[in-house]
């Protein structure tokens, strides 16, 4: 993954988390470089998108600060966490494929809107990662962080939240008995030439093609796990 993409991962992490206060100056972006070693256009670049989303504010002169969407923020991911932490939440593989089936496609018309350059690239980069795994956990990671990486694309923090919360939901144990036991080397081909697909009709900003994509390769994905 490029450095830009680590930094940006890194400062929503810390701000939906709750690291820094509604009002609260940043680090210069001269300490964020030393701090992280990038250079400074990088910063500044990951900086502008944290603006252009309303997270951080900027003054001339003075520094950039946290703004109340980005502590909004942070409440969202701390109720999702509440959520996702507690023992007794559970949700089978079948309300998960239900819950898939009905917010992959949805999401799309958002995400051909307002997917980028580098959205693009970090899609390509779970391609290649999944198709290079050598065990069937590395591409089940690889294959959610694909559709992780799909909904950030959305750049709609809510969007981003729930998709993360499905992806833990993808990490309990009886989600990845079925997937173990129903990825064969052919369906793994599959899997991955779908996402392919995919990628490439978002790209091509192809509205009508990349729903019928993610729409055809979910009921896929559910005929191979849950047999209907």
């Amino acid at each position: 993954m490029d450095s830009s993409y680590l930094f940006r991962a890194t400062l929503l992490d810390q701000l939906h988390s709750g690291h820094w206060k509604v009002g609260e100056r940043l680090p210069t972006e001269r300490e964020f470089g030393e701090q992280y070693q990038i250079s400074r256009s990088t910063v500044r670049k990951v900086l502008g998108e944290l603006k252009a989303q309303g997270l951080i504010a900027q003054t001339v002169g003075s520094g950039t600060y946290v703004t109340d969407k980005g502590v909004a923020h942070a409440g969202l991911t701390k109720a999702l966490h509440t959520v996702s932490s507690d023992p007794a939440w559970h949700t089978s593989p079948a309300e998960l494929m239900e819950a898939r089936l009905a917010l992959e496609p949805a999401i799309i018309e958002m995400v051909i809107g307002n997917a980028t350059s580098a959205d693009f690239a970090q899609m390509a980069s779970c391609c290649e990662r999944a198709e290079a795994a050598t065990s069937v956990e590395e591409f089940e990671v690889w294959d959610g962080l694909f559709h992780e990486t799909i909904a950030r694309a959305a750049h709609n923090g809510f969007v981003a939240k729930l998709f993360k919360l499905m992806s833990q939901a993808r990490a309990q144990g009886e989600w990845g008995m079925l997937k173990k036991r129903s990825l064969t080397p052919v369906r793994r081909l599959a899997y991955q030439s779908e996402h392919r697909q995919l990628l490439q009709a978002i790209q091509a900003r192809d509205l009508v093609q990349a729903k019928a994509l993610a729409i055809a390769h979910l009921v896929h994905v559910r005929r191979n796990l849950l047999n209907y």
